[in-house]
């Protein structure tokens, strides 16, 4: 087992003055599972190929354990890699795709064997050792193709989105077999994927990239209770967290009809910067409703100017279950803008209604208008 630096690690392509990675700075520490996450371009991919040696480094530098693997060729890094594709060779049998790299490497057969049974013990694969790909299920094929990575016996595995081409269910149930797997083995492991949802649920730390830039690496819990920018903000969490500039005033800041407290430290800070303004954020559970809801299209305008919290009209009512989620709209400095709000699953407004919400106390999170950055703790 390794640990892997990424110090300062720059990418960028010929003919593009703009780096596909920026300086990227990590330390991930032996054994530890670390996911990079961002949306399409945002240079997770090419950090783990730099990593791989798939891609050159055109800065800074990249080690696993003591070693300075910056410009080693891919197979002098004692790496495993598991593609979004399977790459199986659909010719050879489940035992022989997963021992084929074991042979090429001149190990004799009896050893291949020993190791590829052991690996399709621990990967439930046993019975499908003399099948071939054609014969295995989408979840079957990326088994056999961890299997491959697992008998290498590698310093650190790195896996490229393997779960993209899965239908949702088995998707669920495999990322699941991954992390266990990982924690099993105790083998360093760098994932790449762009579903925030895998990331949270898999990681011991994740790392959000965007345009080649590092933005936060922390634990996904910490990730989620206190991000370091808007753009983190708006990309972890699912249903997304709810962001609204709104003006500071006396007591913390205007939300509809009610004044809402928030940190005076924050509100400090973006005062001596001169702003008369900042971004509240507030995640879809952390609302609530504070006088109900009407569908009564008569209703006095006087009377629902002068209601408490800021009216929300329920534009879509998704239930999953478990919970309930609003899909509505609000007005907010004579801007529309939509709200996502996670309601009792047994006690649903009607389509067309209007709710009145406010934040729940100390639930709120506040970022500079200007740079996006969260101001205080």
């Amino acid at each position: 087992m390794a640990t892997v630096t990424y110090d300062k690690a720059t990418r960028v392509y010929p003919g593009s003055d703009t780096p596909a990675v920026d300086q990227l700075d990590i330390q991930i520490e032996d054994g530890e599972f670390l996911v990079l996450v961002g949306p399409s371009g945002c240079g997770k991919s090419t950090s783990l190929r730099m990593l791989a040696g798939l891609e050159d480094v055109n800065g800074g530098s990249i080690h696993i354990g003591d070693r300075d693997v910056t410009h080693l060729p891919p197979k002098d890094r004692d790496i495993a890699m598991v593609f979004q594709n399977y790459a199986l060779y659909p010719h050879m049998t489940v035992a022989q795709n997963m021992g084929f790299a074991l042979k090429i490497a001149g190990v004799n057969k009896t050893d291949i064997r020993t190791k590829v049974e052991e690996a399709a013990k621990i990967l439930d694969l046993t019975e499908y050792l003399d099948r071939k790909p054609k014969a295995l299920s989408g979840g079957q094929r990326q088994r056999v193709a961890m299997g491959r990575a697992i008998v290498r016996e590698p310093q650190v595995f790195l896996m490229d989105e393997p779960l993209s081409n899965l239908d949702a269910k088995l998707r669920v149930q495999t990322r699941t077999q991954i992390a266990g797997l990982q924690r099993r083995l105790g083998v360093t492991t760098v994932y790449v994927t762009h579903d925030q949802v895998e990331a949270m649920t898999m990681g011991d730390r994740v790392a959000v990239l965007k345009d080649g830039l590092l933005q936060q690496i922390d634990s996904p819990r910490n990730m989620y209770d206190k991000p370091a920018n808007l753009f983190v903000a708006g990309f972890i969490g699912s249903p997304a967290m709810n962001l609204v500039e709104v003006p500071i005033t006396d007591g913390g800041v205007k939300f509809g009809n009610s004044v809402v407290p928030v940190e005076r430290a924050a509100l400090s800070e973006a005062q001596n910067k001169g702003d008369s303004t900042v971004v509240v954020g507030c995640r879809p559970e952390h609302f609530r409703v504070v006088n109900g809801s009407s569908s009564d299209s008569t209703l006095a305008k006087a009377d629902e100017d002068a209601a408490a919290g800021l009216a929300v009209t329920v534009n879509v009512v998704e239930e999953t279950g478990a919970d309930a989620y609003v899909y509505g709209t609000a007005e907010f400095g004579g801007e529309v803008k939509d709200l996502v709000i996670r309601v009792d699953s047994r006690d649903v407004p009607d389509k067309g209604s209007k709710l009145h919400v406010e934040p729940k106390p100390g639930e709120t999170h506040v970022f500079a208008a200007g740079s996006g950055e969260r101001l205080s703790d």
